[in-house]
């Protein structure tokens, strides 16, 4: 028989954030995130940097994701750890150092995918957050993903759209880069967009067949309106920042939820979950929310702490993966990219 308490260390390591979590069974009892500034200066994640700053990291942030718990090492029942998708370096000091502990207490190594973690993080039990019922549809939006996803259990999931191309969260990033805010820019957009017209300024929607999406030819018309514009008024940026950035967000909504609508029309499924980076984005959230009243959707906005990578959504997997005794051996291998 199940120990009732299941303890379970989770880590996560698929780009620049060295994180660690600690479950008891669905609950989190710590979160820890240790974030890589190096990067900054360089407008972008640099993999080398990466990989030596996660090694950096990893054993004071274990060390403080276990002494928050208040839990010895000892007490753990299993350790599970991102194993891919995402920059090779940095998953590999994630996953050796999963694997030498597991082996070093005698307990399960569990392997997560990073995506199918965004997704689940809607069953951490935490006050005020409702998990979704099966069948739900999943929108994954984060720097590298855009996906929508049919989730009929925790581990039968089908990507019925995703991009062609950039992820929706490169686009807010390569904008934020042509307006000469500072990385990470998706944030700023945002930031930004709460104070502008998202009408001021029209950019075509790509037409793309299916549930499928494109923003390369977003980001590229965004280019040419900038330069054109400066070309005319050199100041033209600064005078409209908010403005720009309202109404570029207000585009790449429209273009997530023409999607959605067109998923849960297919589908007949109306409850709708969101997931990945970009998720924190507060248009996105608002808008999803007035899709309930609206199309009769029930919708599912993680807590503000999931949503970015984070140890706790590898964590969940990892308790759900414990409980079907899905676990893997010293051979499993990390994978830079993975499918479901």
């Amino acid at each position: 028989m199940l120990n009732p308490e299941v303890y379970i260390l989770a880590i996560e390591s698929s780009c620049d954030d060295t994180a660690a979590a600690v479950l008891c069974n669905d609950k989190v009892l710590s979160n820890v995130v240790a974030n890589q500034l190096v990067h900054t200066q360089y407008g972008g994640v640099v993999p080398e940097l990466a990989s030596r700053a996660h090694q950096q990291n990893i054993v004071p942030v274990i060390d403080a994701a276990l002494k928050k718990a208040n839990i010895s090492k000892e007490q753990l029942s299993a350790i599970a750890f991102t194993q891919g998708p995402g920059l090779m370096g940095s998953l590999l000091v994630g996953s050796s150092f999963a694997k030498s502990m597991a082996l070093a207490l005698n307990i399960p190594l569990i392997a997560v995918n990073h995506m199918q973690a965004h997704i689940l993080a809607h069953f951490i039990d935490e006050e005020g957050y409702d998990k979704p019922e099966f069948p739900f549809i999943a929108l994954t939006i984060s720097g590298g993903h855009t996906q929508i996803v049919r989730v009929d259990n925790y581990f039968d999931m089908t990507i019925i759209g995703e991009t062609t191309d950039d992820a929706v969260g490169e686009a807010f990033d390569k904008t934020a880069k042509i307006l000469g805010l500072p990385y990470p820019g998706g944030p700023l957009v945002d930031k930004n967009a709460q104070l502008g017209n998202p009408k001021a300024f029209k950019f075509t929607k790509p037409k793309v067949p299916g549930l499928d999406f494109s923003f390369s030819g977003l980001k590229t018309a965004i280019l040419y309106f900038i330069q054109k514009n400066k070309a005319e008024n050199p100041n033209f940026i600064d005078e409209n920042i908010n403005d720009i950035c309202a109404s570029i967000q207000y585009t790449i909504i429209e273009i997530l939820m023409d999607k959605l609508k067109m998923a849960v029309k297919e589908t007949g499924i109306k409850q709708i979950a969101i997931g990945g980076g970009v998720s924190a984005n507060s248009g996105i959230r608002n808008t999803l929310k007035e899709a309930e009243a609206k199309y009769g959707w029930k919708t599912f906005v993680p807590k503000f702490e999931y949503t970015t990578d984070n140890a706790a959504m590898i964590g969940i997997v990892g308790y759900q993966k414990f409980l079907s005794q899905n676990f893997e051996n010293a051979s499993v291998v990390s994978k830079a990219r993975i499918q479901f």
